[in-house]
C-alpha cells in the first residue's frame, strides 16, 4: 500500500517517527504537518520528516489519504472537530492515544458520519525523550502496535491502519477499548505515576543533593520513565482516572503489606513476594531468562 498524502497532526516523537518509517519503507508520497508552533513544523520540514507544513489542521488534512493524529489525549476533541469539516469521507483518520475510551468518545461527538473511517489505535512504544529531533524511523520495530476498532468501524479502514503501522515495522493487535485502558494503566500508567511520585518525593528531602550523586543503575533504570513529558501524563492519568484509581488502591494495599512485615521482621513474606515478583519479571519481560 502507497499512500498519496499523510497528514501528521502533532509531529513530535511519535507522530514524527511514524511520518519518518513510512518514509522510508516507500509507503507515502507526500507528507504534510500541523501543530501549534510553527517553529516545531520547520523544525520538521528542516529534518525531512515532513514535506511541508499546513497553516491549520484543516488544511492539513483536506485532500489527505490517512490522517494521523499525534496529539495529547486532551487535546483530541478539539483536533478531530477541526478534521471534521475538512477530511475526505473517503480518508482514514488514526490516533496515538494511550487512552482510547476517552478519544472513541470524542471521536463519535464530532465526527458524525465520517467517524466509521476512525480507527483508534496506540502505539506501545516511545522514549522518555519529546519533540520531532527525538524521532527515528526505528521506534516502532517488533513493539506491539493496538488497534480498538467499534464494531461499527469500517473494516477497509481498519485494513488500511493495520498495513500502515506494519510498514513501519509495528506489530499490530486488535481489542476493545475498555480493556485496552485497563491493561495500560496497569503496564503503563501505573508505572509512570510510581516512577513520578518517588522521584519527586525523593526530591523534596533535605538531603536529595546525597540521594541523586549516589543513586546507582537501578535507580535510574526504576525513574527512567519520569523524564517524560509531565503535561502528556497528566492528561492521560485524568483521561483513565478509574481504571489507575483502582490500581492504585491495590498498589497502597500491597505496599502497606510489605511495610507491615519490614516492621514485624518477616523475612519469609519479603521473600515471598521478592520471589514471585522476580520469577515473574524473568517470565514475561527478559527474553534472556524466560522461564518455563
Amino acid at each position: 500500500m502507497k499512500l498519496q498524502r499523510l497528514a501528521v497532526i502533532g509531529v513530535g516523537l511519535i507522530g514524527g517517527s511514524l511520518a519518518r518509517a513510512l518514509r522510508a519503507a516507500g509507503a507515502v508520497e507526500e507528507i504534510v504537518g500541523a501543530g501549534r508552533r510553527i517553529e516545531h513544523l520547520q523544525q520538521a520540514v528542516d529534518l525531512g520528516v515532513i514535506d511541508r507544513a499546513a497553516v491549520n489542521v484543516a488544511d492539513a488534512v483536506r485532500g489527505a489519504d490517512a490522517v494521523v493524529l499525534a496529539v495529547p489525549v486532551a487535546a483530541m476533541e478539539a483536533v478531530l472537530g477541526e478534521c471534521a469539516g475538512a477530511v475526505s469521507p473517503r480518508a482514514v483518520l488514526t490516533d496515538v492515544g494511550s487512552v482510547k475510551g476517552s478519544v472513541i468518545r470524542a471521536a463519535r461527538e464530532t465526527l458524525g458520519p465520517v467517524f466509521g473511517r476512525f480507527v483508534p489505535g496506540h502505539p506501545v512504544a516511545g522514549t522518555e525523550r519529546s519533540g520531532v529531533a527525538a524521532s527515528f524511523a526505528g521506534l516502532f520495530e517488533d513493539h506491539k502496535i493496538i488497534l480498538t476498532p467499534e464494531p461499527d468501524t469500517d473494516r477497509d479502514a481498519v485494513d488500511t491502519v493495520r498495513t500502515l503501522w506494519e510498514q513501519a515495522g509495528g506489530q499490530v493487535v486488535e481489542m476493545g477499548a475498555v480493556h485496552h485502558d485497563r491493561v495500560l494503566a496497569a503496564c503503563s500508567h501505573l508505572p509512570h505515576v510510581l516512577a513520578y511520585s518517588l522521584v519527586d518525593m525523593l526530591v523534596r528531602r533535605d538531603d536529595h543533593r546525597e540521594i541523586f550523586e549516589y543513586a546507582a543503575g537501578g535507580f535510574r533504570d526504576f525513574t527512567r520513565i519520569a523524564s517524560s513529558d509531565p503535561d502528556m501524563w497528566r492528561d492521560i492519568c485524568l483521561a483513565n482516572r478509574e481504571p489507575l484509581l483502582a490500581l492504585l488502591e491495590q498498589y497502597r494495599l500491597d505496599l502497606k503489606r510489605l511495610m507491615d512485615a519490614v516492621e514485624k521482621g518477616d523475612a519469609r513474606a519479603l521473600h515471598d513476594t521478592f520471589q514471585r515478583a522476580k520469577h515473574a519479571r524473568d517470565r514475561y519481560t527478559d527474553p534472556k531468562k524466560k522461564a518455563p
